[in-house]
């Protein structure tokens, strides 16, 4: 699962034939907090005529969530475009949102396509994109001897922990990438006295 997601919010302006197209772009992870951005577009630009939008949760070549909404404009005209946009350069986790301020001149359907993927695609121009790393959380157990052993394995594979709790053992709950939990087992293990590391 190879793509690419937006590392900060960003957002352009493209003047049109006196109508005026302004795209968001924010990260996000699930449809809710896709909605919560385009509810407070909404509300930011009560007296704009459209809020079209695309998102992708997760793989943009296997996605497991996606969507898009023409808001108003003719059928397939504004969000298949924005949502095109993000397939083709690979982002995944994201949404575009284009607030559209109608200028008096009608740009027809192949007009508005070409308006809406410009319009996303100078949004893309302006990003920063990061590859995107699943993550996972985990659970380790160890001695209070070992403990800064395992601190150390837990920053040598770049992950973080959120959280530690003191008993009869020390229990840590750590982040850290999918991809590199085989080997935080394998070096936690070498270093003895590890008592389980769980899911």
């Amino acid at each position: 699962m190879s793509y690419q997601t937006l590392q900060r919010a960003v957002h352009t302006r493209l003047e049109i034939k006196k109508s005026e197209f302004i795209a968001y772009a924010y990260p996000v992870t699930s449809r809710e907090q896709a909605m919560f951005h385009v509810e407070q577009l909404r509300g930011q630009y009560a007296d704009a005529r459209h809020w079209c939008w695309a998102y992708i949760i997760g793989d943009p070549h296997n996605t497991t969530s996606a969507g898009f909404d023409d808001d108003g404009e003719p059928n397939g005209t504004a969000g298949r475009p924005i949502l095109n946009v993000l397939q083709h350069k690979s982002i995944g986790n994201i949404i575009i949102i284009v607030v559209r301020y109608f200028g008096g001149i009608k740009l027809g359907a192949g007009g508005l396509t070409r308006a809406y993927a410009g319009s996303a695609q100078a949004a893309v121009d302006e990003m920063i994109l990061c590859p995107y790393v699943p993550m996972t959380q985990l659970h380790i157990q160890a001695e209070f001897a070992t403990e800064a052993q395992c601190r150390y394995v837990v920053d040598s594979l770049h992950g973080t922990i959120d959280e530690v709790a003191y008993s009869k053992q020390v229990l840590l709950t750590i982040t850290i990438a999918e991809r590199d939990v085989d080997q935080l087992k394998a070096e936690l293990a070498m270093a003895g006295k590890v008592l389980s590391t769980e899911e």
